[in-house]
């Protein structure tokens, strides 16, 4: 499996996370689990992608890789969502 590179510098100051106690993490917004969630939890894994060869006009393609780092991601997700509209 490929390691995801990313060129970008975090902001988050990891030190100060690192130095956080459990008791000082605010999990106010986190609901608690009980064990019968667990039980009933199912864990789905996305079908892995297949990789094509498409001819795509060269405007679009410029204009999906302008939008940064993962057009391939955004032009599934674009393909998938007029996939969705338009099932029966």
């Amino acid at each position: 499996m490929k390691k995801h590179v990313t060129k970008k510098r975090s902001r988050t100051n990891w030190a100060k996370i690192d130095a956080l106690k459990d008791s000082e993490i605010d999990t106010s917004d986190i609901p608690e689990q009980s064990r019968t969630f667990f039980k009933r939890a199912v864990l789905r894994l996305p079908e892995p992608k297949t990789a094509v060869t498409i001819r795509l006009d060269r405007q679009v393609l410029d204009w999906f890789k302008a939008k940064g780092p993962g057009y391939q991601t955004r032009i599934n997700a674009l393909l998938r969502a007029y996939m969705e509209a338009h099932q029966s």
